[in-house]
């Protein structure tokens, strides 16, 4: 019986963020396992597969533009993460704003995510949208 591979998650987590902060939904979606979820809570149902994801992932883009990210903090586990952090946007013609948001990322044995679950601050997303 072989033993389990250990992933560095650390890695892969950044190679994730880089890909987000590229602004590039196909980069995104090209770290997912083809039958991988991403559910932002709250917003609606959990979407599955590539083509569902980079749908999602491009109107994430759209609709925060100059979307950033300023990490709070960075929980490492076996097979996941879990990121605490602030979504930052800025409108045009606007000043930068932001609202805390909490990601739950699972990756499989290769290291592709397989779910995506974010949290949101809701007082604070429509604080940051008026």
């Amino acid at each position: 019986m072989s033993e389990p591979v250990k992933l560095d998650l650390a890695a892969i987590a950044d190679r994730y963020a880089s890909a987000w902060l590229s602004h590039d939904p196909e980069a995104i979606v090209a770290l997912h396992a083809p039958d991988s979820t991403f559910q932002a809570h709250g917003r609606g149902t959990a979407v599955r597969g590539n083509d569902a994801l980079l749908k999602e992932f491009g109107e994430v883009f759209e609709r925060y533009p100059g979307f950033g990210v300023e990490t709070r903090r960075l929980l490492l586990g076996d097979r996941h993460w879990t990121l605490d952090w602030t979504l930052t946007f800025q409108p045009p013609g606007k000043e930068r704003r932001g609202f805390h948001a909490l990601d739950v990322v699972e990756v499989d044995g290769d290291g592709l995510v397989t779910r995506k679950d974010t949290f949101f601050d809701y007082a604070e997303i429509k604080a940051a949208l008026s």
